[in-house]
């Protein structure tokens, strides 16, 4: 049975081998957002003899192509999801790593009304939020991901009194989002 990432690899025209064909179902049954080395380690099982410059070749085209989007969460590694899947933002868990989707047009309009105010029209964007689950205890945190030990504390990073030329005050219109 042919799926879903190999549909549409057949037509932009790929050809098939078997190491191709085990990645995309890999990928097809993914629930997360793996990076080369997570999908390596889980097609090894399928097989045996793919090396992992095959699995980053291979998601390099797929992401060239535009089947795949490639996606930074905050360890350094690229991660992938299917492209098109509709418009989202991912919210990072430092402490875990879990990437929750999730969509809020107001973030979208938002954007688009600092793209007008600097002159520009909103063509897409990206957004990976990171954070911490609300009420986690500071105290005695000890972080259980790579992420969370190389995550900054978010703080000031300007001067209170000060303002890059790009901030614009928030207008009235996301006085629903308090």
């Amino acid at each position: 049975m042919t799926g879903r990432l190999e549909r549409i690899c057949l037509e932009h025209g790929m050809r098939m081998s078997g190491q191709r064909r085990a990645i995309l179902d890999i990928l097809d049954k993914a629930n997360d957002h793996p990076c080369a080395e997570e999908v390596h380690q889980r097609v090894v099982h399928v097989e045996p003899t793919i090396s992992l410059a095959t699995v980053y070749r291979t998601l390099n085209i797929l992401a060239q192509i535009g089947i795949l989007s490639r996606v930074e969460l905050g360890d350094g590694k690229a991660h992938y999801e299917e492209a098109g899947e509709g418009h989202h933002e991912h919210l990072i868990d430092v402490e875990t790593g879990k990437v929750v989707e999730f969509c809020d047009p107001t973030i979208e309009a938002l954007l688009r009304e600092a793209a007008g105010r600097l002159g520009y029209r909103l063509l897409q964007y990206r957004l990976e939020v990171f954070g911490e689950a609300a009420g986690a205890p500071r105290a005695n945190l000890r972080p259980a991901s790579p992420l969370a030990r190389s995550w900054p504390s978010v703080g000031p990073v300007l001067p209170a009194n000060s303002k890059p030329p790009f901030c614009f005050p928030l207008v009235s219109s996301t006085a629903h989002l308090k």
